[in-house]
């Protein structure tokens, strides 16, 4: 007596729409949840600070001072020595606003004169919601 066989050596397929799916839901759970970091083509080690709520509204205006005492107002660098050449870039970038919230991002290294320079232009052209950037102390650094 024979017994035949059902099966007729079926092809195997694999379906590669659920593994599609798993992945594009990994890439975007990766995508949403990664950090955004803000680049600059001016290169500054910013000082530690502890890290405590602040507000993280990005500023409208950004001041960076490097390690050798140049200044730039978002992207251009201040041209001329001295206050007045600062408060100039600073005027033309600003505009008349001047109820915007300013970041001074001063490299660690550079003298405490310069950053009171820049706080000290700000502050002749009216200029009242200063920060300064710094980052995150590691726990248990500086105690």
């Amino acid at each position: 007596m024979r017994i035949s066989n059902d099966r007729r050596g079926d092809d195997f397929e694999i379906n590669v729409i659920p593994l599609i799916d798993v992945l594009l839901t990994l890439l975007m759970f990766f995508v949403l949840t990664s950090t955004f970091v803000q680049h600059s083509r001016l290169k500054v080690t910013l000082p530690q600070a502890s890290s405590t709520d602040r507000d993280m509204n990005a500023p409208a205006l950004t001041i960076m001072i490097d390690r050798d005492g140049r200044f730039f107002v978002g992207s251009d660098e201040v041209m001329g020595g001295g206050i007045e050449a600062l408060k100039q870039t600073i005027a033309r970038h600003a505009g008349d606003s001047r109820e915007q919230s300013v970041a001074i991002r001063a490299d660690a290294m550079t003298p405490n004169q310069n950053v009171v320079t820049a706080m000290d232009a700000l502050g002749q052209l009216g200029f009242t919601r200063l920060s300064i950037a710094t980052t995150p102390s590691k726990p248990g650094a500086g105690q």
